[in-house]
């Protein structure tokens, strides 16, 4: 079974239940990517979302 790469915002916010689960992790930080700029108006890096609130699972 592949990893999947997970984005939890509810994990850092307690106003958002927004979770990102895809096996792609390409598609799982575009998405974050696309969540972070339309509902938090926050432009993160791949490299920071990586880094910071990608998990594997």
């Amino acid at each position: 079974m592949a990893d999947a790469h997970k984005l939890d915002c509810e994990s850092v916010s307690d106003t958002c239940r927004f979770i990102i689960q895809s096996e792609n992790e390409t598609e799982a930080v575009e998405l974050a990517q696309k969540h972070m700029k339309e509902v938090h108006d926050t432009e993160l890096t791949e490299e920071e979302l990586r880094d910071e609130h990608l998990q594997v699972v």
